[in-house]
């Protein structure tokens, strides 16, 4: 499953036009070049796995709701902010798509053992030397 590729259809999902933030100059009083782009999991086409996985991630995109909510703004025209959200969306839904791998518990090595034992004797003769100079040697 982690091999596959996961592509939300753009009829499940809903765009705004909405006027952009910062500089700009008077274009960007005039010209709505934003795009909000918004999109309910739960009522999407993915596999359920993908929209558990999707609606557990603690992303501030997602809403309480499942709504994931993405505000592009980085192009002056909308088409090309219209496919930088879709592009963010289906990096999103992406990631929940790859399964983690699964850990496999192993036993330390001995020469591992012998190292750590070496450097812990190290770090106590070094601390050893700090202690109180004592006469009569």
């Amino acid at each position: 499953m982690d091999a596959l590729r996961w592509v939300v259809s753009e009829h499940e999902v809903e765009f705004a036009a909405i006027r952009a933030q910062g500089p700009g100059g008077q274009n960007v009083n005039k010209v709505s070049s934003a795009v909000h782009l918004r999109f309910d999991v739960r009522a999407s086409s993915l596999p359920d796995v993908i929209k558990e996985r999707l609606l557990a991630l603690r992303d501030s995109r997602i809403t309480q709701e499942g709504v994931v909510v993405i505000k592009a703004q980085q192009y002056r025209s909308q088409e090309q902010n219209r496919a930088d959200a879709l592009q963010r969306l289906q990096a999103l839904v992406q990631s929940a798509a790859v399964l983690p791998r699964v850990r496999k518990a192993t036993q330390p090595t001995f020469g591992s053992k012998q190292r750590r034992l070496a450097g812990k004797n190290l770090r106590g003769a070094t601390k050893a030397l700090r202690g109180r100079v004592r006469e009569g040697f």
